[in-house]
């Protein structure tokens, strides 16, 4: 059974070995098979110091006691950009795509975004090319607003990706 919850402490060491799992099976992401450069503690504390937030939230999706996907969203403190959040990560597992846990994440980060963070706008960068992320967030409303030309660089090669945001 599939369940999308909060991320706890208890998941660091989890998340981060999923990290380099997913790193591995695409280049959607900002990083690669290394996963993420963070250690357990600090990722224990993180994790810790969001749990009970209004302004930020960390989800894991798992199925048999694994992390198959994760979503994350970031809201801003400044008063000038307290308005805005944006979807920092969204991944899930490859032998799990197709099984609508994108769509249930967006559900849950749009809900928590407007009736929770009071959040006005939320944005995220995306690669030009994944076709299967974009028309998930099309799904949502999300707009393109703009390409980042360039934002990453992927064995010598440059990836554009688009930025996009909601106005809920």
């Amino acid at each position: 059974m599939l369940e999308i919850r909060k991320a706890t402490a208890f998941d660091a060491e989890k998340i981060l070995e999923y990290c380099q799992v997913i790193g591995g099976e695409s280049d959607n992401l900002t990083f690669g098979k290394e996963g993420v450069s963070i250690t357990i503690d600090r990722e224990k504390e993180y994790l810790d110091s969001i749990f009970h937030s209004d302004r930020q939230l960390y989800l894991v999706a798992t199925k048999d006691n694994e992390i198959v996907g994760t979503a994350n969203l970031s809201s801003f403190e400044k008063p000038r950009l307290a308005h805005r959040a944006e979807i920092v990560g969204l991944s899930v597992k490859k032998s799990m795509w197709g099984n609508h846990i994108g769509t249930r994440f967006m559900e849950t980060i749009i809900d928590f975004a407007k009736n929770t963070a009071k959040i006005e706008i939320i944005s995220l960068e995306v690669r030009s090319d994944n076709k299967r992320a974009i028309a998930l967030y099309k799904k949502f409303g999300f707009e393109t607003v703009g390409t980042f030309c360039g934002f990453m660089k992927i064995n010598d090669k440059y990836v554009n990706c688009d930025i996009m945001h909601l106005h809920l």
